[in-house]
């Protein structure tokens, strides 16, 4: 980022009538040097000013530990005659950008923060509720030869019927169309079921998004996506 600090004389005073008490005799001027600070975002003067004595014939500074009383005194009599700075602080156009760049990231994440969350579609909220006896469910189901091993296993695509809920345990019955491969839900029979039910069922997972049922055996495993 581009970065300068320098001074700059923000007033001079002559000092011919004052004793030169480095080399007597010859003449002294009085600086006020300003400090300035310059960024690709903003602009910076000092508001304070700091008092210098030169000696004009060969300028050089003059020691502060050197300088007489009557010195001291001109010192504090010029101070309250510089002039003020034009601004302590001021931005660049890149400087502008950046603030507004942070006053909406800070606005945004305020909004963010505050807004009411968005609400959930219809088909979500019926998701999310707890299966009853009646509900009907499209998805699919895996039956498993072996625990763990979909080699061989049997996978159908339909809907569901879930026909009694017994403790923790979901009965669920097969749709009569069921599909060996994935076909949309409008394309398939949603009203007509197996009377006989699939092994009883836990309910392993719920979300406003999906429903997953798994057997105590772990060999029948039905996963939901929709709901009529």
């Amino acid at each position: 980022m581009f970065f300068l600090v320098q001074q700059y004389e923000a007033a001079r005073f002559s000092a011919d009538h004052l004793q030169n008490p480095q080399t007597p005799g010859q003449t002294m001027a009085l600086l006020f040097l300003r400090t300035q600070m310059r960024m690709a975002i903003c602009t910076v003067h000092s508001r304070k000013a700091v008092g210098q004595f030169w000696n004009v014939v060969t300028n050089k500074k003059i020691p502060k530990r050197m300088w007489s009383t009557e010195m001291k005194d001109f010192y504090k009599s010029r101070y309250n005659e510089i002039p003020k700075p034009p601004f302590v602080f001021k931005l660049t156009y890149f400087g502008w950008i950046f603030a507004l760049l942070v006053v909406f990231f800070w606005a945004y994440l305020i909004y963010d923060s505050t807004k009411p969350p968005m609400p959930k579609s219809a088909q979500a909220v019926a998701m999310a509720k707890t299966p009853v006896a009646g509900d009907v469910y499209f998805g699919h189901y895996e039956k498993y030869r072996e625990k763990g091993t979909p080699v061989g296993s049997e996978i159908r695509f339909g809907w569901f019927i879930i026909r009694k809920v017994t403790d923790d345990n979901f009965y669920l019955s097969k749709g009569t169309g069921m599909s060996s491969n994935h076909k949309p839900k409008e394309q398939m029979d949603n009203s007509s079921f197996e009377t006989e039910t699939l092994p009883p069922l836990k309910l392993s997972e719920q979300s406003g998004y999906n429903i997953r049922f798994k057997s105590a055996d772990g060999l029948t495993e039905v996963y939901i996506t929709d709901k009529k």
